[in-house]
């Protein structure tokens, strides 16, 4: 199923947005929706750019008052490393090439499922690589979009993922449309919704089935998120409560046929991180002989990127004892239900009429310690700001 789709990854290769409807977005009507996530570099050579956004963001990793001298400083360190990673999985992230993909299926179905709010117009804006937010803002004011979702692709709210983005829009949009062209609402979590639930459920079985029928119901179903330092955990950050309602909504829908575990990958640096590490636990699991085998869920991504393809299927693997015994379930991706299910849940969003989901105030409460230059409630920049 999956090499079908990807014959299909060509089309996403043009700038999105080309076909039917676009002119009646252009005239004011219809809606944009725009896929919001980290992003990841396309190519090598992008690298230390993604790397030194990436880090520079206080909103992601708080370094201090020093926060741009250590970036510069880490992204020296790291480059070279990251680069290999990247080279070694076919020469850059497939994230965009993903993102696009499975924005226009969204939207190619939201203008069959939606007609009230059609055509819909699918764009990908990324906090640290091309098309950035800011790229993307730009070229949603050039359409003459007036009305636009920030539909973000981390299903579990952090204040530093996914308010990162939501800060990043609104900074930009005070320079670049500072009267308000464009009316916002935003998507800023989903991490029970059925699209992504049932997906995963789909995908760890069709992983289940590749270990023999007698041991089966013996494999370790360990779900795989990426950490967050702890700094960002003890404000009261609402991510690993959600994850683990994601996890908790998936194994309800396997019938909790298998014992699980839900561990943190991707810690960076000296400062303490959210654990236990994904790697540290499947070198222990490998060993015990009631394990007969692990499946690996990266249940916090909608699409494969280096923390997938190398942290989990290189990495983790030579990092184990037993290699054999693990097996990754594959990403969102591709599958046509997942795409279904987006655009399901754009649709609800659109006809409920609200901007923003109830829990956000307080994330912004919260979180906001250390942000510059945001909003104290989101009142202030989604809706109609031309009337405040």
């Amino acid at each position: 199923m999956l090499r079908n789709f990807t014959r299909q990854l060509s089309v996403s290769a043009k700038r999105l947005g080309n076909g039917t409807g676009t002119a009646d977005v252009k005239n004011g009507k219809g809606t944009a929706i725009v896929f919001m996530n980290m992003g990841g570099p396309s190519t090598v050579p992008e690298t230390r750019d993604f790397l030194f956004r990436l880090f520079s963001d206080n909103d992601l990793i708080p370094l201090g008052p020093f926060q741009n001298i250590l970036a510069k400083f880490i992204t020296w360190r790291r480059t070279p490393m990251i680069e290999k990673y990247y080279a070694r999985i076919g020469g850059g992230s497939p994230i965009r090439k993903w993102s696009e993909f499975q924005a226009k299926k969204a939207c190619e179905r939201l203008d069959e499922i939606s007609p009230n709010t059609a055509p819909h117009k699918p764009y990908v804006a990324f906090r640290y690589a091309h098309p950035l937010t800011e790229e993307t803002l730009k070229q949603l004011l050039d359409d003459g979009i007036t009305r636009a979702v920030a539909f973000s692709q981390y299903p579990q709210f952090s204040y530093s993922t996914t308010a990162s983005s939501i800060n990043d829009l609104y900074r930009l949009s005070k320079v670049h449309d500072p009267n308000g062209q464009i009316k916002w609402s935003i998507i800023d979590r989903w991490p029970q919704h059925p699209c992504l639930i049932n997906t995963f459920a789909n995908h760890i079985n069709d992983a289940l089935l590749k270990f023999p029928e007698e041991i089966r119901k013996n494999v370790v179903i360990q779900f795989s998120a990426h950490s967050l330092p702890m700094d960002i955990i003890n404000r009261g950050d609402s991510y690993p409560a959600e994850v683990s309602a994601t996890v908790y909504a998936v194994m309800q829908k396997l019938k909790f046929s298998n014992p699980y575990r839900l561990t943190w990958q991707s810690q960076v640096g000296p400062k303490p991180w959210l654990g236990a590490q994904t790697e540290k636990t499947s070198q222990r699991l490998v060993k015990f002989d009631s394990v007969p085998g692990i499946v690996i869920v990266p249940i916090a991504f909608t699409s494969d990127h280096i923390e997938t393809l190398h942290e989990i299927d290189i990495e983790l693997k030579e990092a184990v004892e037993n290699p054999e015994k693990v097996v990754r379930c594959e990403s969102l991706n591709g599958d046509p239900l997942f795409h279904q299910g987006l655009a399901d849940l754009v649709k609800d969003h659109l006809e409920s009429g609200k901007l923003y989901s109830k829990q956000l105030p307080l994330d912004y409460n919260l979180g906001s310690v250390t942000a510059k230059n945001v909003f104290k409630h989101p009142d202030e920049f989604f809706g109609d700001r031309s009337k405040k």
